[in-house]
């Protein structure tokens, strides 16, 4: 990928968010398994805290939250290399979605990362630093879940 400037990566950044909140939103809606709604909108909300952090980073620089945010290791338990990418269907069953989302937290991890690469100042790169530290989180989070559930059926 290639960016004109910094604000062209932001607008990027900003799209995907929009469009990864959009996706949990809309699943959430179809979703009549109260577990299963509660999971999609938390990560919702969760993916519009990120839209915000871009947004406000955009127009006011780095949050002061974000300058002390304290990174680290967050365990890739790899559960999401040996999954078949599967599209959403509404009524599908809680494994299967769980597994699209954990795809969908593993794009979006790569492409922190690859963001990453492309920016230059430090206040930018501490951004996509922390970006991809919350979506590794979210990954090694719906795959811990889907262990769990799997589990539980026997699995």
């Amino acid at each position: 990928m290639k960016f004109e400037n910094l604000n062209a990566i932001i607008d990027f950044a900003i799209e995907k968010e929009i469009e990864a909140a959009q996706f949990y939103e809309d699943a959430a809606t179809d979703e009549s398994f109260s577990g299963a709604k509660e999971m999609l909108q938390e990560f919702a909300k969760e993916e519009r805290k990120h839209q915000g952090l871009l947004e406000k980073f955009k127009t006011h620089g780095l949050d002061q939250s974000l300058s002390q945010y304290q990174l680290k290791w967050i365990k890739d338990i790899k559960r999401g290399d040996y999954l078949v990418e599967t599209k959403y269907e509404k009524g599908m069953a809680y494994n299967d979605i769980l597994l699209v989302a954990i795809k969908r937290e593993e794009k979006a991890l790569k492409l922190y990362n690859d963001l990453l690469k492309e920016v230059e100042t430090e206040d930018s790169k501490k951004l996509f630093q922390v970006l991809c530290q919350e979506e590794a989180k979210h990954k090694l989070r719906l795959e811990t879940l889907y262990d769990d559930y799997m589990a539980q059926m026997g699995d």
